[in-house]
């Protein structure tokens, strides 16, 4: 009992931890979780998950790599889809057998396996799988048709290469027997249509009732939770991993049928996730036998290579031959193709059963299938982001502004970053109101920023920062608490002080973004300032000319906003903090227009006014 508690506990740790490094230090997550739980397992020897539970670790990661593969389906929309449809059919219809193909061969030529083994290999290798894919794009700012293949790619065809695992160690027992391949595919098929209709049969029930009230508000996630699970075990006792197939279909039905009570689980299916995964790759890197690592040969190392350099490439290049995916971009999913959890996981199921059937090499698909994930992890994970500029794929290094209403405050203060070369993009619903923002050649978007549809149609990768300011507060205290699950509360921002709570008639701090300005102004003085002429100002810090040179040479009733650090990064002066400025920081003030007396202008004349704040 005390040995499966402490399991858990350090499988918790080093996985959340693992993570929280990753954002600090922008190092792969992935990587740095498999460095955590190999030190911790076969390494240091402090755990041994496979000790601690025994038969029950195989469940227990079949179950959260069927709850992985249900929340990366509902992620999975058709609108997105109808955008990038193309290449994902050509990778799931084209890429599938033909990774199949040639990973055969280069199991059988260049590993050295006997050809039911190498067959059987290949059809699992065909799958990348969300438990890598994700955390790598969440890390790395790809463009966004990229990332979108290479998403669904993920999520669809790691169903798919667990049937074709299914298929070829099916066939191979049937012909054993004296069967053949109609003794299998027919039955296979079947169990595959039968599990996929059992996953849409468990959305819509889930789609028909949460709407309706037949499952109260507190229930919603454990009735999704266990009607996920349930679908999972039941189409597994149809056919061995076809559980897969339906969460997978169950999750993007779901997705698709734009339930609208199922927003409000966004944000803790997202957490489930990141838990889920960080576990699971600790317990993968932990169990690793170094037995099993010790059967490396010299060849194993040459058909690492070939599915990096030759299995990969070919197999995303022929699929997407004469597609509309531009070359860099396709050149970049040739790169990509990280292995994760639902490798190994399967692996580990069919090996033993194909040493039963008198394969001797299926007992190296263990150690193989390590190597694998490893290898890949660690070359893409490490080299995402050399390739992704390389290609010119990679999306806004430097933080960017996303304003949420074109006011004529709004449109300034985006003039002043477009001209610092920030990122800035200025979203209204009013094509009118954009006008001023187009004529300026600020980036716009004309829509509803709640919309879901938004978020297929609009890019939010090269924003961290988001600043609600339109005419009505309250809609900009709603648009703020829609993003701060995905953008994080400390960077969603408005106008007007709202942390009286005590005032029954103003918004509870906990419902609105952080208030903009020191002196929290609000939606009507910004307006009324701008009426009276003030103006955005920025001003150059160094060692000679420090912050209180640069406020003192603005007006009094001048207001601090945010700088612009050397790096790109953003950091704004609110009602309840301000940050440290340093030489180098760029400040940006909003000011009344500066009068300019006649000593002044003399001086300027003559040329020898100082450094003054330049506006806007």
């Amino acid at each position: 009992m005390e040995e499966q508690a402490l399991v858990i506990a350090l499988v918790g740790v080093l996985g959340i931890g693992a993570q929280w490094v990753a954002w600090r230090t922008g190092w792969p997550a992935i990587v740095l979780m498999l460095a955590a739980g190999f030190l911790a397992g076969p390494v240091l020897g402090i755990m041994d998950p496979e000790h601690a539970f025994g038969d029950l670790l195989e469940p227990m990661v079949s179950i959260g790599v069927a709850l992985i593969l249900f929340e990366g389906g509902l992620s999975l929309d058709f609108r997105e889809f109808r955008k990038y449809g193309g290449g994902v059919w050509r990778l799931v219809l084209f890429g599938v057998p033909l990774g199949w193909l040639f990973g055969s061969l280069a199991g059988y030529y260049i590993a050295g396996l006997v050809w039911p083994v190498a067959i059987l290999f290949a059809g699992i290798l065909v799958v990348t799988g969300p438990t890598v894919v994700i955390p790598l794009l969440r890390q790395s700012a790809v463009q966004q048709r990229p990332a979108a293949l290479l998403k669904w790619e993920a999520i669809v065809n790691d169903p798919f290469g667990a049937l074709c695992a299914v298929v070829a160690y099916e066939y191979f027992r049937a012909t054993s027997a004296g069967g053949g391949a109609y003794d299998v595919v027919p039955e296979i098929a079947i169990a595959a249509g039968i599990s996929g209709l059992i996953g849409f049969g468990a959305a819509y029930i889930i789609a028909w009732s949460f709407p309706r009230g037949f499952v109260p508000e507190y229930l919603k996630v454990p009735v999704l939770l266990v009607m996920v699970i349930g679908t999972f075990v039941l189409c597994n006792k149809i056919e061995h991993e076809a559980g897969l197939l339906a969460v997978t279909v169950m999750g993007i039905a779901l997705a698709n049928m734009h339930v609208s009570s199922l927003r409000s689980i966004h944000p803790f299916k997202q957490n489930i996730a990141v838990l889920l995964v960080s576990g699971i790759f600790i317990l993968l890197s932990a169990s690793l036998d170094l037995e099993q690592l010790r059967q490396f040969e010299w060849q194993f190392g040459l058909f690492l290579l070939a599915l990096l350099f030759l299995v990969r490439p070919a197999t995303v290049l022929i699929s997407l031959l004469f597609s509309s995916v531009p070359w860099n971009e396709r050149l970049f999913l040739a790169w990509i193709a990280p292995r994760g959890i639902v490798l190994v996981a399967i692996c580990g199921l069919f090996a033993l059963r194909l040493e039963e059937l008198g394969y001797a090499d299926g007992t190296i698909l263990i150690g193989l299938s390590f190597a694998v994930v490893v290898t890949t992890i660690i070359a893409h994970g490490f080299t995402v982001d050399f390739v992704a500029r390389l290609l010119k794929v990679k999306g806004a290094t430097r933080p960017g502004i996303l304003l949420v209403g074109a006011t004529p405050w709004t449109i300034a203060l985006a003039k002043l970053l477009h001209e610092l070369e920030a990122p800035v993009m200025v979203v209204d619903s009013s094509w009118q109101a954009l006008k001023r923002a187009r004529v300026a050649g600020i980036p716009t978007y004309h829509g509803e920023i709640l919309n879901e549809a938004t978020e297929h149609n609009l890019d939010l990768n090269p924003y961290q920062v988001l600043i609600a300011a339109t005419d009505n507060e309250a809609y900009n205290a709603l648009v703020c608490s829609e993003f701060a699950p995905e953008i994080g509360t400390d960077r969603v921002y408005q106008l007007g002080e709202g942390d009286d709570d005590e005032d029954h008639r103003a918004l509870p701090a906990s419902l609105r973004g952080r208030a903009l300005f020191r002196s929290g102004f609000g939606v009507e003085d910004v307006q009324q300032r701008q009426l009276e002429g003030w103006e955005f100002r920025r001003t150059k810090l160094s060692e000679k000319y420090d912050f209180e040179d640069a406020r003192e040479n603005l007006p009094k009733a001048a207001n601090m906003l945010l700088l612009i650090k050397p790096n790109g990064d953003l950091r704004f002066f609110t009602h309840a903090a301000a940050p440290e400025p340093e030489a180098g920081d760029l400040v940006v003030s909003y000011s009344p227009p500066r009068t300019i007396s006649v000593e002044e202008e003399t001086a300027k004349r003559s040329g020898k006014g100082g450094t003054k704040p330049q506006s806007a």
